[in-house]
């Protein structure tokens, strides 16, 4: 039986499949659920002329990951339950390297997030955090494939 259920979540429809079935499974198993929003703040930096405010556009990530994160509170509020939510700012860092590490310090018995599925190129360029997490977790990780691409 889990007791406690970590789950990241990014605001996407697959995210949200992940959140649905850790919601789902967390009032199944009477465990506490925790939401975990990494604000990954590792984007292209362009030159001085092309006018990215840097500190606007980490502003505007952390305001969207508060709003992702009450979404999935209330969503799980809708099913009865009581979550918390976590918020960090992924600063040089693997978006996985904080999943994990959340999930030792908070401590979860079980990671549930979604996968995007990806293939080919698209992986090789983006990289699986869903993949790195289920190397590195301490504990079990379940996780829920998005609905593939017609």
């Amino acid at each position: 039986m889990y007791k406690r259920i970590l789950c990241p979540v990014d605001g996407s429809p697959s995210s949200n499949r992940g959140m649905f079935e850790a919601i789902h499974l967390a009032k199944d198993q009477n465990a506490k659920l925790r939401f975990l929003h990494v604000v990954d703040t590792f984007y292209p930096m362009m030159d001085v002329t092309a006018g990215l405010n840097v500190i606007e556009i980490a502003d505007a990530l952390s305001e969207n990951g508060k709003k992702i994160l009450k979404k999935a509170v209330e969503a799980a509020q809708k099913e009865g339950l009581t979550a918390d939510s976590e918020m960090k700012e992924a600063i040089g860092d693997a978006v996985a390297q904080f999943i994990v590490s959340e999930a030792k310090k908070w401590p979860a018995d079980l990671i549930v997030m979604s996968t995007h599925g990806l293939r080919g190129i698209e992986r090789l360029v983006m990289g699986s955090d869903a993949e790195t997490v289920v190397r590195t977790s301490h504990v079990p990780v379940l996780l829920i494939r998005s609905p593939a691409k017609n």
